[in-house]
């Protein structure tokens, strides 16, 4: 497994929507979004709980590398396969399957296919990373 690298900001080729899709009392509908979805990997935040956001990713190949330095982050995989790079071994998730990440601990997203998972983070986290 390939060591954790840093990507300039700059160069992020991902579709990232921090805005809160939808309010309380309405359906999500994320089989509908999911299906909607044309970029090879996508992030929409979808409602607040509290002070966490739940975010929908379709998503297909490699993130980079980063670590959210204050916030946990937890994943949760709809549909498809998902892996989490971390440093010395990887975590593949199936459908049904989900992982935190803690704070502070560099890790890698990437999806060997098109795959849909949700995610429940701080409303604060910066998807790209902190660092």
């Amino acid at each position: 497994m390939p060591s954790p690298k840093k990507t300039p900001s700059s160069t992020f080729p991902y579709v990232t929507r921090m805005d809160v899709r939808f309010k309380p009392l309405e359906v999500i509908d994320v089989g509908k979004i999911a299906d909607e979805v044309t970029d090879e990997w996508f992030n929409q935040t979808l409602c607040e709980v509290n002070e966490s956001v739940v975010r929908i990713g379709v998503v297909k190949g490699e993130y980079h590398w980063h670590q959210h330095n204050d916030l946990d982050e937890f994943f949760y995989v709809v549909e498809g396969t998902f892996i989490i790079d971390l440093e010395g071994r990887s975590v593949e998730l199936a459908p049904r399957q989900g992982f935190v990440v803690p704070k502070g601990v560099q890790h890698r997203p990437r999806a060997p296919e098109r795959t849909i998972i949700l995610m429940v983070e701080g409303a604060g986290i910066v998807p790209t990373g902190d660092t």
